[in-house]
């Protein structure tokens, strides 16, 4: 469905010496990778690994230095066309939940926002009070909320207007760029629950940024390992104990580290 083909990143930066000029720091190198239809590809990496940057190539937001993105066989930045079939089939959750809903609108107006793309994408009007309801119902929240303002809502219930919000599009694909990794841990578990169960429901399909291994192992099908802007390790979660790559299993060791804790506690 989405393809990366030896994606290359680079941004300008200025020299110190300022007697050359500028020169240029690669952020990715050689990315590839596939996200099958009706699967959930985890993108695993610390800070700095590339890891959002990736993802704004696969948001036609970031045209890739050489390297191409295509999405259902389209080109994603060939031509307009490929750019217009990338925003009617895919939406993104972010992590802070707090900027990306507008403060000043409501519940039902944040969610507008979603539904105003599907009725310019096929044309037609919708009816906004019952499909917010309908769509607050879906992420587990009373349709009573179509009224409160951002700072009414906790954190977790904030990101459920957000992904209720995605889903408004009807999409095809929705990525979440760190999406559970503002909340607690408790509140992940449900947002995880509730992303689970929206996909088989919905049949979508999903991208999951994170540098949380263990949210990559509840939540995904595949996972890719990125370090340093190169992917170190792809495969699929449940094979994941048998990475060879040394940053994956840094990280596998401690989770288990963790958990024996936990059980002598």
């Amino acid at each position: 469905m989405l393809e990366l083909k030896h994606i290359n990143v680079s941004f300008r930066t200025e020299r110190q010496d300022r007697i050359f000029g500028h020169t240029r720091q690669q952020v990715l190198f050689d990315v590839s990778m596939t996200v099958r239809d009706g699967t959930c590809l985890g993108i695993l990496g610390e800070s700095g690994s590339g890891k959002s940057t990736m993802g704004r190539v696969l948001c036609g937001l970031l045209k890739p230095d050489s390297g191409e993105a295509v999405l259902d066989g389209v080109p994603i930045y060939g031509s307009r066309a490929g750019r217009r079939n990338l925003q009617n089939k895919l939406s993104v959750v972010f992590q802070d939940y707090t900027t990306s809903a507008n403060p000043r609108f409501r519940v039902r107006d944040i969610i507008g926002e979603g539904l105003t793309v599907q009725e310019r994408r096929e044309g037609s009007r919708l009816d906004r009070n019952w499909e917010v309801a309908d769509l607050l119902e879906t992420v587990g929240l009373p349709a009573a909320f179509s009224d409160r303002f951002p700072h009414e809502l906790s954190g977790g219930q904030l990101q459920r207007v957000c992904i209720a919000r995605a889903v408004a599009c009807n999409p095809k694909i929705i990525l979440f760029d760190e999406a559970i990794s503002s909340l607690d841990a408790h509140t992940q578990v449900q947002i995880m629950d509730l992303l689970r169960e929206l996909k088989e429901r919905l049949g979508l399909t999903y991208i999951f940024i994170t540098h949380d291994l263990t949210a990559i192992t509840y939540l995904c099908d595949d996972v890719l390992f990125l370090y340093q802007g190169r992917v170190t390790e792809y495969m699929p979660v449940s094979r994941i104990s048998e990475t060879k790559d040394d940053y994956a299993r840094r990280l596998l060791q401690a989770i288990i580290v963790f958990e024996d804790e936990e059980a002598d506690g």
